[in-house]
């Protein structure tokens, strides 16, 4: 694991982000990963319910909100998206993750996964959104993080009944 230092050196700045790498940034229960494509735009898997009921692309690019992002968990719908950088950091730091130095297979070069990126982003994200085993983790590390790290009732509700919905209604 790496320390906070290593950690840290991996900030970064939207001037030194290089086409085709993989950016990361926290969120509160999970990290969002996203294809950096040049120009601060950033290819990223997302939550949504919207698509489901229209093919307006005008409709679908405003600002998701919480409720339509909730909404595409529970349904199991999730959308490839390009955004602004700012827009995915949505507030937080970006760090470049470096894991595919400790890889034995040599990483694919930075231009083959932005071209991938933007051709077909990873069917296997979406099935992993949509596996229960995925849905039953999420649930028992949400409960660890309430009773082991003492997280408070603001995070209860989203913690334990968004998993408990995906696997409703899976």
């Amino acid at each position: 694991m790496a320390s906070e230092s290593d950690r840290n050196a991996n900030y970064c700045e939207v001037s030194s982000l290089k086409r085709g790498d993989l950016l990361e940034v926290p969120r509160t229960l999970f990290t969002h990963y996203g294809i950096y494509l040049g120009d601060e735009k950033v290819a990223h898997l997302m939550p949504d319910i919207l698509p489901m009921f229209t093919d307006d692309q005008k409709v679908i690019r405003e600002v998701v909100t919480n409720q339509r992002l909730i909404l595409g968990v529970i349904s199991r719908n999730a959308s490839i998206r390009v955004d602004s950088v700012e827009d995915f950091a949505y507030g937080a730091c970006i760090v470049v993750n470096h894991m595919d130095t400790l890889c034995k297979k040599p990483a694919l070069p930075n231009e083959e996964v932005a071209r991938r990126a933007e051709k077909l982003f990873c069917e296997t994200v979406k099935t992993i959104i949509r596996d229960q085993r995925s849905v039953f983790v999420t649930a028992a590390l949400g409960l660890a993080g309430i009773f082991c790290l003492g997280l408070g009732p603001s995070t209860t509700l989203p913690t334990i009944f968004i998993p408990f919905f995906l696997w409703m209604a899976g």
